[in-house]
C-alpha cells in the first residue's frame, strides 16, 4: 500500500510503498476513503509525542483523522463489522499507524464510531479532531444564548466548526478574517460580525465596539503575547481557551479569567454527537482543500506556514 510516512523524527515526510497492515485482536482493518490533516500531524513527526509515555514505530505513517470502510475485523471485536462506514481519530499505540494511508489498522476501542450518512467520506474525514476540539470548547466556556464570543483563528478547521456551533445557541459570533472572502465565509456559516486584523489592531477594533469586553474568547492562533493581549478584552470572569498552549495562569488570575490551555479529549461519543448535528443538517463542513497522497509533503509545509484556509483532506481512489 501507499502511504506518508517518516524514517525518523524531523525527517521530511514522503510517499512510500509500505507492507498492507495484518488485524490484530481487538482492531479493525480500515480501508481508509479519506484522512484529515491537522497541524497536530506534523508536530507528532517533529517528535510532540517522543516522551516515553508512547510507543513509536518507524516508519512512522502520519495522521490522527480517517474516514473509510471496514474491510476485516480482528479476534473480539464486537461495535463493528465487515463493510460499516467509519470515521474518527485512528491514533492509538503504537504511533506510527495513522491514516495517511491505504490502509490502516484501529482498536475497536480508540475514537472511531459509525459514520454520518448524510455526507461524504471525504466531508467526514475533515470533522473528527476539529469538530470534537470547536465543541468540546464551547461545552467549556459554557456561554448562554445572546452572550458575546471572540474567535481568533476563526477560518481554520476549529473554527469554522466552532463558528457554526456556536451561532446555532444563539451565541453572538465575532470571527477575525484576514480578507473579505474570508468575512463572506463567516457571515455564511454563522457569525454575527467579522473583524480584519489586517486592517488595524484587532484588540484596538474590539475595544472599540465593545468597551465593557466581550463574554468569552476562543483562540486558536495567537502566541503568548497576542493571547495575554485579547484577554484584556474580557469582561472579569468571562472564560479564554487556547490551543497553542502559551496560557500562564498568573495572567489569567490577574485579570479573573477562566480557562487557559485546551487539549482535546477525543471520544466515540463526542462523535457520535457531531454525527446527529451533520445529519440533522447543523453543520456545513469546511472542506476547502481535497487532495491526493502525493500532494501531502507540500500541503503540510503549507500548514507549518499557518496558510491553510478550513480543512484539507487527502482523498483515496477516485
Amino acid at each position: 500500500m501507499k502511504a506518508v510516512a517518516v524514517s525518523k523524527f524531523k525527517d521530511i515526510p514522503v510517499v512510500m510503498d509500505l507492507p498492507k497492515p495484518a488485524v490484530r485482536p481487538g482492531t479493525v482493518l480500515v480501508k481508509v476513503a479519506a484522512a484529515g490533516m491537522n497541524p497536530f500531524d506534523w508536530k507528532m513527526i517533529d517528535g510532540i509525542m517522543d516522551d516515553g509515555k508512547m510507543k513509536h514505530q518507524f516508519p512512522l505513517i502520519m495522521g490522527v483523522d480517517g474516514a473509510g470502510t471496514i474491510e476485516e475485523v480482528g479476534e473480539g471485536v464486537t461495535r463493528f463489522k465487515v463493510g460499516d462506514k467509519i470515521y474518527g481519530q485512528f491514533i492509538h499505540s503504537p504511533i506510527g499507524e495513522g491514516s495517511y494511508a491505504e490502509y490502516a489498522i484501529v482498536p475497536e476501542k480508540s475514537g472511531i464510531t459509525k459514520a454520518p450518512t448524510s455526507i461524504s467520506a471525504v466531508e467526514a474525514a475533515a470533522v473528527p479532531t476539529s469538530g470534537m476540539t470547536a465543541q468540546q470548547m464551547l461545552d467549556k466556556l459554557d456561554l448562554q444564548e445572546g452572550n458575546t464570543l471572540l474567535i481568533v483563528g476563526a477560518t481554520g478547521g476549529v473554527g469554522s466548526f466552532a463558528v457554526q456551533l456556536a451561532a446555532a445557541q444563539g451565541i453572538h459570533v465575532i470571527a477575525t478574517v484576514s480578507d473579505d472572502a474570508g468575512a463572506a465565509r463567516m457571515k455564511q456559516l454563522g457569525a454575527a460580525e467579522t473583524i480584519n486584523y489586517k486592517t488595524a489592531s484587532l484588540t484596538a477594533q474590539v475595544r472599540e465596539k465593545y468597551p465593557n469586553g466581550v463574554d468569552g474568547l476562543l483562540d486558536l492562533i495567537s502566541n503568548g503575547e497576542g493571547f495575554e493581549a485579547n484577554l484584556d478584552l474580557l469582561k472579569p470572569g468571562s472564560g479564554a481557551l487556547t490551543t497553542t498552549f502559551v496560557a500562564k495562569e498568573e495572567a489569567l488570575k490577574s485579570r479573573n479569567i477562566h480557562g487557559g490551555n485546551f487539549e482535546t479529549q477525543g471520544s466515540a461519543a463526542s462523535l457520535d454527537t457531531l454525527t446527529l448535528i451533520i445529519d440533522r443538517g447543523g453543520l456545513t463542513i469546511p472542506v476547502e482543500n481535497k487532495i491526493r497522497l502525493e500532494d501531502v509533503p507540500a500541503a503540510i509545509a503549507q500548514s507549518r506556514q499557518a496558510k491553510a484556509k478550513g480543512k484539507t483532506v487527502i482523498a483515496f481512489g477516485d
